[in-house]
C-alpha cells in the first residue's frame, strides 16, 4: 500500500498514469473523508475510477457509485463434486442460456412465478420510496432475472477440493441505470446552477439535506434491492437447471450475496460518512466475498479482514489494462478460444473485449489485497454463459 498526496491510499500494484490522475483528482474534493482507499483492481471509469472506496461527508457523488447500481456476485456451493458431473456439458450451458435471458436489451416475456413474490416485494418498497419505477422502465418487472451483457456472466465452477459451485454477476439492470443516469444528470444541474466549479462534470455531488439528495438515496436503495433479487433469481434457475443435468437435487451448503457498485452510511475515523464502493466490496471482518477473474482465470470466495485503512473494503475483480475498443483491436477470437481451452463456453467474436489477457491477472490482485482480505477459495471454471 502506498500513500498518494495524503488522501489516497493505493492498493494496486498495476496502475496505469491516467488511473492515477483520476484518483488523484477525485480523492482532493473537499468532502472527501478521511481519504479514497483505491482497490488493487483499479481501472479508469466514468467521472470516478472503478476499484475505489470513495467516503463522503454530507455529500454522495452519483457517477462515483456507478451507473449499474448494485451491481455484484452471487455463489452457491453445493455438494456435488467435478466427478458427479457428465462429461459433455454443453447441454448444461444451453439450458442455462434458455433459461436466463442473457443480453442487455433481452427481457422475461412474462413474470414467472419465482419471481412474482420478488416483483411483489419491489413493488411494496417502491410505493415507500414514493415513486414509480415505470417512470424510468415501463416494463422494468420484466428485467427481474436477466443477466445483462459486458461482464456479467454466469459459470459452474470447482474449488481445491473439487467442490461445485454456481457463481454469477450481475447487476441492477436497465432499470437501475437510467436511476443513476437520471441522478447523475440532477447533480450536474444542481452544480451548473449554484455555480460549482468541478475537475470533472461528472464528479458533481448532491448535499445531504436537499430534497435531491433525499430523492437519490430513496431510488438508489431500491436499485439496490433490485440488484440484489435479480441475483436471487437468476441463482434459483441456474440451480435448477443444475439439478435436472446432475439428476439430483441442489443442497445449497453455503449462499453468498454480495454487491460491489453500492452506498451505505458508516462510521470510520469517528466520523459518519456515506461510503460508495464503485467496483469494491465490504470486507468487515469475517464478511464473506466474492471476487471473479476474468472469462478462463480463476475467481476467489474470500472472508473480509477489517482493514480500516482500506475503509473495510476489498478488490471486487480482475480490473481491466485493456479498455473495449482497445481489446477488440489487440485480440483474436483465436487467442479467446485458446484461453478458454478446457471451458465450455460459446465462442463468439462478442466476446473478444472479455478476453483474460485484456484484464489484470487475477492472482496479482489477490496479492495485493493480501492484507485486506483472506481466501477461503480458490475457483476454477468449467462452464462460462455470457450476453452479447
Amino acid at each position: 500500500m502506498e500513500t498518494i498526496n495524503g488522501k489516497l491510499l493505493n492498493w494496486a500494484s498495476i496502475l496505469d498514469e491516467k488511473t492515477r490522475e483520476q484518483a488523484v483528482m477525485t480523492a482532493g474534493l473537499p468532502f472527501i473523508y478521511p481519504h479514497l482507499a483505491l482497490m488493487p483492481d483499479a481501472h479508469l471509469g466514468k467521472g470516478a475510477t472503478v476499484g475505489s472506496v470513495i467516503p463522503t461527508l454530507g455529500a454522495i457523488i452519483p457517477a462515483a457509485v456507478g451507473v449499474d447500481i448494485g451491481c455484484g456476485m452471487i455463489a452457491v456451493r453445493t455438494q456435488y463434486s467435478v466427478a458427479d458431473l457428465p462429461a459433455d456439458r454443453r447441454p448444461l450451458r444451453e439450458s442455462i442460456e434458455r433459461a436466463v435471458p442473457l443480453s442487455a436489451g433481452h427481457n422475461n416475456r412474462k413474470v414467472l412465478p419465482t419471481a412474482a413474490p420478488r416483483v411483489a416485494e419491489l413493488q411494496s418498497r417502491a410505493a415507500v420510496a414514493g415513486f414509480d419505477p415505470a417512470r424510468y422502465v415501463p416494463a422494468w418487472d420484466l428485467q427481474l432475472g436477466s443477466l445483462g451483457s459486458g461482464n456479467h456472466f454466469i459459470e459452474v465452477c470447482a474449488d481445491e477440493n473439487d467442490g461445485v459451485w454456481l457463481f454469477l454477476h450481475s447487476g441492477s439492470r436497465g432499470i437501475g441505470n437510467k436511476i443513476a443516469q437520471h441522478h447523475i444528470g440532477v447533480a450536474r444541474q444542481v452544480a451548473a446552477r449554484l455555480k460549482v466549479r468541478l475537475p470533472d462534470p461528472d464528479l458533481a455531488h448532491l448535499e445531504e439535506g436537499t430534497s435531491e439528495f433525499d430523492r437519490y438515496i430513496a431510488e438508489l436503495r431500491w436499485a439496490q434491492h433490485f440488484a440484489l433479487l435479480n441475483r436471487e433469481e437468476m441463482m434459483d434457475r441456474v440451480t435448477a437447471q443444475f439439478a435436472q443435468f446432475v439428476g439430483g437435487p441442489v443442497k445449497e451448503l453455503e449462499r453468498i450475496n454480495c454487491h460491489h457498485n453500492f452506498t451505505q452510511q458508516e462510521t470510520h475515523y469517528g466520523k459518519s460518512v456515506w461510503v460508495s464502493r464503485k467496483g469494491a466490496i465490504k470486507a468487515e471482518p469475517g464478511d464473506p466475498g466474492l471476487i471473479p477473474g476474468s472469462m478462463g482465470t480463476a475467481s476467489y470466495v474470500v472472508a473480509g479482514l477489517g482493514n480500516p485503512a482500506s475503509l473495510n473494503s476489498s478488490p471486487h475483480g480482475a480490473g481491466r489494462e485493456y479498455s473495449r475498443t482497445a481489446a477488440r483491436k489487440a485480440f483474436t477470437l483465436e487467442e479467446l478460444k485458446r484461453a478458454m481451452r478446457g471451458i465450455e463456453f460459446r465462442a463468439s467474436e462478442a466476446f473478444i473485449d472479455e478476453i483474460p489477457a485484456a484484464y489484470k491477472p487475477i492472482d496479482v490482485v489477490m496479492q495485493d489485497a493480501a492484507d485486506l482480505v483472506a481466501v477461503r477459495h480458490k475457483l476454477r471454471q468449467l462452464v462460462n454463459v455470457k450476453g452479447n
